[in-house]
This record gives C-alpha cells, sequence and structure tokens, in this order.
C-alpha cells in the first residue's frame, strides 16, 4: 500500500511496514538473501571466503547494502550453509570470486535416528559469526536500516546433510521418514532464528529450497505448509520465505502461512503473483538476477523494477542472491528507478 506520509519514513521503518502490508512513504528496497559482489569485496577490503568466517568483515561486506547501493536493508549473511557447517557438513569454502558449497557427496545423515543438533550448533564459528555480525549492524545502525537475518529451513537442510538425490528419493519412497526428519532439522532452523533475534535481527530470511524445478506445489502442501506456519510462532518477528523457481503453484499455500512475505523468482510474473497471493503476505523481488543485473543494462533493470512496482509489489529488489560478477552500476539502478516511479506518480 503506497500512501503519502507526512514525515520521511527511516529505511527500517519503511521496510517493517511493508512487511505488514502497512502505509509507507515509497516502495522499499530489499534483498533478504545476498548483495554480495567482488565489486564490493574489493570496495571494503572484505572478501570471500573471509567474509563468511569473519564477522567484522562479513558485516562491513553487508553494509554496502545501504551505503553504497542504497537499498533500506542489510542482510549479512551471504551463502546458505553456514547452519550446515555447524551442524558437521564438510564444506569447500572456495575462493574470492565463488560460492562456498556443501560436499554433498558427502553427506553426514542416512536416517532420521542419525539427526543430530550438537550442543555447540550456536557457537560453532559459522553460526556465531553471523550472530556477531549482526550485533556489529545493530550497534553501527541502531534503527535506521532494517537488518536481515537468515536461518535455513528443514527442506533445504535435508540436501545438505542427506544429499539432494537421497532427499528427494526418500520423499517419494517414504514420506513419513521424510517428516520425521523434517522434524528433527527444524529444531536447527528454529535455534539460529531466535538467536539472531537475540542478536538484532529485525527480520530473518527463511530459504526453504523445495524449487519449482524439483518439487511440486502439492509437495510444499504435504510436507511445509504446516511447518512454515509454525514457524510463524516459533521466530516471531517477520519472516521472507525464499524459495527459488517457478513457484506460483504454491503461493496460496505460502500466502496461508501468515508469513510476513514471500521472496520470489524473476519465472513469476509479478501480476499474476499478486493475483494469487491477494494482500494476504507481502511479496519481496524480483529483478531477474542472470539475464538482467548481471548482463544487461540499466534501462533492462529499470523497467523490471516498474514492472513490479505497477504490480503493487511491496518491496522491490533482485530475486536471489545476485551473481558475484554484477556490476554495481546495475544494482544502483534499482533504487533510482524505484524513486523515479514514485516521482511520477506524485505528478500526475
Amino acid at each position: 500500500m503506497i500512501q503519502q506520509i507526512p514525515e520521511p519514513m527511516t529505511s527500517r521503518q519503511r521496510v517493517l511496514a511493508a512487511l505488514s502490508r502497512q502505509p509507507v512513504d515509497r516502495t522499499p528496497i530489499c534483498n533478504p538473501t545476498s548483495v554480495a559482489t567482488v565489486e564490493l569485496m574489493d570496495l571494503v577490503d572484505a572478501p570471500f571466503p573471509e567474509s563468511n568466517r569473519n564477522a567484522e568483515k562479513m558485516a562491513r561486506l553487508a553494509a554496502t547494502s545501504y551505503t553504497e547501493l542504497g537499498f533500506d536493508t542489510i542482510m549479512p549473511v551471504f551463502t546458505i550453509i553456514q547452519e550446515s557447517s555447524a551442524l558437521g557438513c564438510k564444506m569447500q569454502w572456495e575462493g574470492k570470486d565463488n560460492w562456498p558449497t556443501v560436499k554433498m557427496n558427502e553427506p553426514i545423515w542416512a536416517e532420521p535416528e542419525d539427526i543430530s543438533i550438537p550442543s555447540d550448533f550456536l557457537t560453532h564459528p559459522d553460526t556465531q559469526c553471523v550472530l556477531d555480525a549482526i550485533g556489529i549492524l545493530k550497534k553501527e545502525f541502531g534503527d535506521e536500516v532494517a537488518i536481515i537475518g537468515k536461518t535455513m529451513g528443514p527442506w533445504s537442510l535435508g540436501y545438505h546433510c542427506f544429499g539432494v538425490e537421497k532427499f528427494l528419493l526418500m520423499s517419494l519412497d517414504d514420506p513419513d521418514k521424510t517428516r520425521r526428519c523434517l522434524e528433527k532439522m527444524k529444531q536447527a532452523t528454529i535455534e539460529f532464528g531466535r538467536a539472531q533475534i537475540e542478536a538484532g535481527a529485525d527480520a530473518i530470511t527463511l530459504p526453504d529450497h523445495a524449487t519449482g524445478d524439483l518439487v511440486s506445489g502439492e509437495y510444499y502442501d504435504r510436507f511445509l505448509k504446516e511447518m512454515h506456519t509454525q514457524f510463524v510462532e516459533d521466530i516471531p518477528i517477520p519472516i521472507i520465505l525464499h524459495i527459488c523457481g517457478r513457484t506460483v503453484d504454491r503461493m496460496d499455500y505460502i500466502a496461508q502461512t501468515g508469513m510476513a512475505a514471500f521472496h520470489y523468482d524473476s519465472r513469476n510474473k509479478p501480476v499474476e503473483s499478486m493475483e494469487t497471493v491477494t494482500q494476504r503476505i507481502s511479496l519481496v523481488g524480483n529483478i531477474n538476477n542472470p539475464e538482467t543485473l548481471y548482463a544487461k543494462g540499466p534501462e533492462e533493470v529499470a523497467a523490471e523494477v516498474f514492472e513490479n512496482l505497477d504490480a503493487g509489489v511491496q518491496l522491490v529488489g533482485p530475486e536471489c542472491a545476485i551473481p558475484l560478477q554484477t556490476p554495481i552500476e546495475n544494482l544502483k539502478v534499482i533504487p533510482e528507478a524505484v524513486r523515479r516511479w514514485h516521482a511520477n506518480r506524485s505528478e500526475n
């Protein structure tokens, strides 16, 4: 809902209002996954992999979302593997120009009985650095900007800890066993989410990769909708669910969970997505990453921003963690285009 507000809002106020579908002075710019690029790493001397494992460098790189790009959010968790590392998965941390990954050909669990959340899960270096980075950012920026944390959902953890193929085959062959696994793994999601609230997070991204190219909307309903609904009580700040791919087939289910927002992919059109969720949940997105932000220019970026704004999407930004070689200029176009759209609208 766009409405003239007498006094300008802070970035934090703007984001939190949009997540609850309340009036805002302008549409907030948000990427609840990652805006890290090699160019930004060089700018603030916070390269991968150090900025994934050192709290000060993690905070420094994350802050560029606000200080350099003009977004309304700061999100310091650039990877999807911090929890998996703390759970005991074997990691490949890569270099500055590549994402760290879990070695999924070396799974750590095979049965529900194998699942155990270590007693040092929250004090492991790769989870502790996230909590420390959030604390650093909260101290530096206070209530000026929205600080978003990230806690991985149990479906994603299943891929990392069991291996993608084994976990998906389990969901086909033994749904009850899959549910037992999800129930046990969800504790890691909840513990890490709550710890980030205590550290100072204003909202939480919850990626749970039941992606459109791997599972159906019916699968989401069967395995995850009820659990995601419960997360709203278990993690009591605004939750932004993230699932990649063509997901309009599950957006109605997602809108029933009570989560604050859904971070959606460019494979879903803004108008059809807004019509599906019908103001029950905010949408965040969905500027295309590999084609538009990475490979095209300012005009194409602005056109996708306008498409989202015309459809009424509540928070605008990239569809997912951006490619590490994305030009800064294309990212800066997003807030510029948002301001231009609002200026044109007020004149008319």
